[in-house]
């Protein structure tokens, strides 16, 4: 029985049985053929026979494993690893069948390759998720073929694998290179013309050449008669703060992703270059009600709780309230702080809405508000018209990109600062922010 579930018959074994088969109908009308066909069919059936012996006689033909990363980390190509051994002293044709999680909706893996007797192969393939969660791997098939390749035999290996999607970590390790890299300009990241100078002082050097001149310390020159200037460096533990808006203007998809998931691999990839530069990070959510707080700190272990929070981070699909935001920060950020706020205003009417609760809080800090550039209108902006509706739709396309524009203005008017951005540019953008923020001094 157990031979029978694991059995199959490839589609040349029914091309070869058809064939006989028309030659039993033309011995109706043939008498001698029928004798071919018998002869032939008995070939048949021994070959086949063969065929099996050769795939069960070994215990363990083929052999296969599926190396998953820890977690995968949510909107990259994460790479799945697989290795395949084949014991049998004689070639073997294979097709590798991976059940991947539901989520991906992709039911067409499969891989054909063929492996000399006693081999190993690697094979990879890489998975990109768009929502963090559990994902759940099921079996991985590996049908093995002898050379003659009449019948099949299913292994099955690695049943029931689950791992976890975090935010974009992957992300983070690229920033964390990209942010003190001296190659800034490849990678998007802006190079920023310090402004002056913070006053932490840090030590007394010799001078070099690119050394602002107006830090020459003369006192130290006249004493050691080579040109000294006076070293400083940027303020540190300043609290910086990321409020993720978790309300129903998050879910927007642009890419495979929705823009509060964006907004968590921002968060989690700048919170790692605050704490590189020796700020303090911290964060939280709001909607109805605030939620998921991490206190702004600089501390052991405060990435590992800024990536727990932000993986159980959930929408509840509702309006958000800017009013509690206001109080809650009032309540629990005493101290001056750069508050980055990802949200999402598409008209001035909702920005003015809100307007009287975000001067609020930039009264109290230095407030950034993020918003999203709508990259699907500008497609339809850009794109050439060809009648009369077409012409309408750019039209509106066009008032709403207009009132985008709007929006910034309106903030520069009330002394709120905003990135306005592409999605796909969120990362680079906030992090461009917060290093121009640091140059200035103004945190």
């Amino acid at each position: 029985m157990k031979v029978l579930k694991s059995l199959y018959v490839n589609h040349l074994f029914f091309y070869v049985l058809l064939g006989i088969g028309g030659l039993f109908f033309i011995s109706f009308f043939v008498k001698w053929m029928f004798d071919v066909a018998v002869i032939l069919l008995l070939i048949f059936l021994l070959i086949t026979l063969i065929d099996i012996f050769i795939l069960y006689a070994g215990k363990k033909g083929l052999e296969a494993t599926r190396e998953l990363p820890d977690r995968l980390s949510n909107g990259d190509e994460n790479i799945i690893h697989i290795s395949l051994t084949n014991n049998y002293p004689v070639p073997v044709f294979a097709e590798i069948i991976d059940e991947i999680p539901f989520q991906f909706q992709k039911r067409d893996f499969l891989v054909k390759l063929q492996l000399v007797g006693h081999a190993t192969k690697a094979i990879e393939y890489s998975l990109r998720p768009t929502e963090r969660g559990e994902y759940h791997f099921g079996k991985l098939n590996v049908y093995a073929q002898s050379p003659v390749r009449l019948v099949s035999k299913r292994y099955i290996f690695c049943e029931n694998a689950a791992v976890a999607t975090y935010p974009s970590f992957i992300q983070l390790r690229k920033y964390d290179m990209m942010a003190f890299s001296n190659n800034l300009m490849e990678y998007g990241l802006k190079r920023i013309r310090r402004i002056g100078h913070t006053m932490e002082f840090e030590q007394i050097k010799e001078y070099v050449q690119g050394d602002d001149m107006r830090t020459i310390n003369w006192k130290a020159t006249s004493k050691k008669n080579a040109l000294m200037v006076n070293q400083y460096q940027d303020e540190k533990s300043q609290s910086v703060y990321q409020v993720i808006d978790t309300g129903r203007s998050m879910q927007m998809p642009f890419g495979g992703l929705s823009l509060l998931d964006y907004a968590v691999n921002s968060t989690l990839a700048l919170s790692n270059i605050v704490l590189k530069k020796q700020d303090k990070a911290g964060m939280f959510t709001f909607s109805k009600k605030v939620g998921n707080y991490v206190a702004a700190e600089r501390r052991a272990g405060q990435m590992n709780r800024m990536m727990e929070s932000l993986y159980r981070i959930e929408t509840d699909f509702m309006e958000s309230d800017f009013s509690r935001l206001y109080v809650d920060i009032k309540q629990s950020v005493t101290q001056r702080s750069l508050i980055m706020l990802y949200s999402n205003f598409e008209t001035m009417d909702a920005l003015r809405r809100q307007l009287v609760y975000l001067k609020g809080i930039a009264g109290n800090h230095l407030l950034i508000l993020v918003f999203f550039d709508n990259t699907e209108l500008n497609q339809l902006i850009n794109r050439p018209t060809q009648n009369v509706q077409e012409v309408y739709d750019k039209i509106i396309a066009e008032k709403f990109a207009f009132e985008k524009r709007l929006i910034v203005r309106e903030l520069q008017k009330h002394g709120i600062q905003s990135i306005l951005t592409r999605p796909e540019n969120l990362t680079i953008d906030t992090i461009n922010k917060y290093l121009e923020l640091k140059a200035r001094g103004m945190i």
